[in-house]
C-alpha cells in the first residue's frame, strides 16, 4: 500500500503537466510557473519533480507559501516519499523557497495568526460551503497561506482524497442528499469541492501584483542596532525595553540581545538569542533567559519562538513570542528602530475618566532631552497637562486634568515628533466588561500529554459614538481589576463539570486537571467538560448598582494525543 500510495502522489505532477484537472482545463493556457534556480533544491527534489525546458519543477514552480508551509512539505516527503535529507539541507532549501518562492509582505501579514500560534476566530471564510469543505480538519488560515496555480489547487485536493478517505464525503457530498442532506434542491448546484476551489483560485491566485511587486523590491534584511519594544503578556500585563539586533554569519541571518521591564511591577528580564529572516521581512527566531529554570506554565522566563513580520522599510515589527506546549502563552511585540530623536514607547495606563483631576501617568520613552515642559505633551482637546512631575532620558511623570466634557474615545499620546496612535481612552462611564478570549479550550493533561493552559483577561468597554453597547464603535478602556470565578455550564441534568475540569487563579490563569477516568464522577468518567468563567468587577457597576460582570465560554478536552507536526524554521 506504501508504494501504491507513492506512485499516486509522484504521479499527480504529471496531470499538472498534461492539462489534468476537470472541465476544459486541457484546453486553457497553462499558467506560467516560478523557475527554481536553487542547485541543492533541484539536487533534492528533482527526481520526484520533473524539470522543463523552462526550469520549472512540477508542483513546486506553481506554490508559494511560507517559511513553515515549506517546511512541512519537506517533511512529508520524508514521510511518504523517502527523500533522504539532512537537517542543514532541509533548512538551506526552506531558506531558499521561502524566499523565492515565498509571499509578499501582504500576502503575508493577514495570516500571521497561523505563524504565531495565535488563537483567533476566523473572518476569512466567504461562506457555510467553503467552511465545510476547508475548515472541518483545519484552519482556513491554512490554505490562505499558500499561492497556487489553478491547477495546483485541484491537485491539492487530490492529494487530500488520496491521503485522507474522509475528505471525499466533505468534497463531494457534503450537504447534499444522505442522513443530514438537503436532498436534490442542493444536488443541482455546483459540487462544495468546486465552489472551495473556484474561491481559492481567486482569492489565493499564484501570481498577484503583490508578489510582483515585492520579487522587485526585496532586499537583503538590514535589521541591525538598537530597536525600542512594547510588549504585552496577558495577565502579566504591558513590557518595555529594547532589543539589540547583531548581524549573524550571513546576511539574513542575527544574534539578538533583549532587556524588558514590567510596567506592572519593575521586574526585568534579559534574554539573548538569534532569528532569521526569509524574504525580507518575516523573522524567526528563539531567545531564552540565561540560567532561568522556570517551573511555573506562564513563567515570562520560559525560552521563546519569535515570530515576526517586519514593515517593507525595516523600520518597525509586530508579532509574538510564545511559549508552552500549545503555545497558549506569549508576549504580544511591537517594535520600532531606535533614533537620535525622542520616541514614546509605553504608558502605565490605559484610559483616563472625564472630569478627573491631577490624574498621573507614566510615559515610557527613549533619548528624552533634558529640558521637558507640560506644552511638549499633547493628549488632545479636553486633557491638559497640570504639570510634569519627574523625568529622566527613559521616563515622563505627568499629572493630566480631564475636562467634564471631554469627548469619549481614543486618544493619542503626543511627545513633540512622536506619537502613540490610541494609546489612552477617555471615558466617562464603564458599561460592560468582556473576559477575553471569549471562547476557550483548554485540554487536560498527563505524564506523558502536557497540560494546555488558558489565560484570561478582564477588560472593560465604554459604548460607542452610537450610544449603543456591543457593538463595533465600542471604545476599549483596557484591564480592570476583577474576581474570577467558575459557573456550570448547564447542558445536561445534573450537569457538574465545574467540580472537575480545573481551578482558576485569582489572576484568570486556567489550570486543567488531570487526564484519566476519575472514580469520583459519574461512571468514572474523565475530568473534561465546559464551563463559564466568569469575572467580576471589584469596583465598576451597573445602573443598578450592581458589579459589571462578564464571562467566557470554557472547553476543556482531553489531551492533544497527536501533533502532526512542528514547526522548526526558528531553529
Amino acid at each position: 500500500m506504501r508504494r501504491i500510495a507513492i506512485v499516486m502522489l509522484c504521479a499527480f505532477p504529471l496531470l499538472a503537466q498534461r492539462g489534468g484537472g476537470r472541465g476544459n482545463a486541457a484546453a486553457e493556457k497553462p499558467e506560467e510557473g516560478i523557475p527554481v534556480t536553487d542547485p541543492l533544491t533541484i539536487a533534492k527534489c528533482g527526481a520526484c519533480h520533473h524539470k522543463d525546458d523552462k526550469g520549472n519543477l512540477s508542483r513546486i514552480s506553481w506554490e508559494r507559501t511560507t517559511p513553515e508551509g515549506w517546511e512541512e512539505a519537506i517533511k512529508r516527503m520524508v514521510r511518504l516519499n523517502g527523500l533522504q535529507i539532512t537537517p542543514a539541507e532541509a533548512r538551506s532549501i526552506v531558506k531558499y523557497l521561502a524566499t523565492d518562492h515565498g509571499l509578499a509582505p501582504e500576502e503575508a501579514r493577514p495570516v500571521m495568526y497561523m505563524a504565531e500560534q495565535r488563537i483567533q476566530d476566523e473572518t476569512n471564510i466567504p461562506n457555510d460551503t467553503v467552511r465545510g469543505v476547508c475548515t472541518t480538519c483545519h484552519a482556513m488560515g491554512r490554505p490562505l497561506s499558500w499561492r497556487r496555480s489553478k491547477d495546483d489547487w485541484r491537485l491539492l485536493a487530490n492529494l487530500h482524497i488520496a491521503l485522507y478517505p474522509q475528505a471525499e464525503a466533505h468534497f463531494r457530498r457534503n450537504g447534499r442528499g444522505g442522513p443530514g442532506g438537503r436532498g436534490a434542491e442542493a444536488a443541482s448546484g455546483p459540487e462544495p469541492l468546486d465552489v472551495a476551489l473556484n474561491f481559492l483560485a481567486e482569492k489565493a491566485p499564484l501570481h498577484t501584483p503583490e508578489w510582483a511587486a515585492w520579487r522587485a523590491r526585496m532586499r537583503a534584511p538590514k535589521l541591525a542596532g538598537r530597536w525600542l519594544v512594547s510588549a504585552h503578556v496577558p495577565g502579566k500585563g504591558q513590557y518595555f525595553g529594547e532589543m539589540v539586533i547583531e548581524p549573524g554569519a550571513n546576511a539574513d541571518e542575527f544574534a539578538t540581545s533583549v532587556k524588558l521591564t514590567s510596567i506592572r511591577d519593575g521586574s526585568t528580564l534579559t534574554r539573548t538569542g538569534h532569528g532569521l529572516v526569509y524574504a525580507g521581512y518575516s523573522w524567526r527566531g528563539r531567545s531564552l533567559v540565561a540560567g532561568a529554570h522556570p517551573t511555573l506554565p506562564d513563567d515570562p522566563a520560559h525560552e521563546v519562538r519569535e515570530t515576526m513580520w517586519f514593515s517593507p522599510d525595516q523600520s518597525s515589527a509586530e508579532g509574538r513570542w510564545f511559549w508552552g506546549n500549545y503555545q497558549e502563552f506569549g508576549f504580544d511585540v511591537k517594535m520600532e528602530r531606535a533614533s537620535s530623536e525622542p520616541t514614546l514607547i509605553s504608558v502605565d495606563r490605559t484610559s483616563f475618566k472625564s472630569g478627573s483631576q491631577a490624574d498621573r501617568v507614566r510615559i515610557f520613552a527613549d533619548n528624552l532631552p533634558a529640558q521637558i515642559m507640560p506644552s511638549d505633551l499633547d493628549f488632545g482637546a479636553g486633557v491638559k497637562v497640570r504639570r510634569i512631575v519627574s523625568h529622566n532620558p527613559g521616563e515622563i511623570v505627568a499629572e493630566l486634568d480631564v475636562a467634564a466634557d471631554a469627548v469619549p474615545g481614543k486618544r493619542d499620546v503626543v511627545f513633540r515628533r512622536s506619537v502613540l496612535e490610541s494609546a489612552i481612552a477617555i471615558y466617562d462611564r464603564v458599561d460592560y466588561i468582556k473576559v477575553l478570549p471569549e471562547t476557550a479550550i483548554a485540554r487536560l493533561g498527563s505524564d506523558v500529554h502536557p497540560k494546555g493552559y488558558e489565560q484570561f483577561e478582564a477588560i472593560a468597554y465604554q459604548r460607542g459614538a452610537d450610544g449603543k453597547p456591543n457593538t463595533a464603535d465600542d471604545v476599549e478602556l483596557g484591564p480592570v481589576d476583577v474576581n474570577w470565578s467558575v459557573e456550570e455550564f448547564l447542558s445536561v441534568y445534573g450537569d457538574d463539570d465545574k467540580e472537575f475540569v480545573g481551578t482558576l487563579s485569582p489572576t484568570g490563569l486556567f489550570t486543567p486537571a488531570s487526564d484519566g477516568p476519575n472514580p469520583k464522577r459519574k461512571f468514572s468518567r474523565n475530568n473534561y467538560g465546559d464551563v463559564w468563567v466568569v469575572a467580576t468587577a471589584k469596583t465598576e457597576k451597573d445602573k443598578e448598582g450592581k458589579p459589571l460582570t462578564g464571562r467566557s465560554y470554557l472547553v476543556v478536552a482531553v489531551p492533544a494525543y497527536i501533533r502532526w507536526d512542528q514547526p522548526e524554521v526558528s531553529q
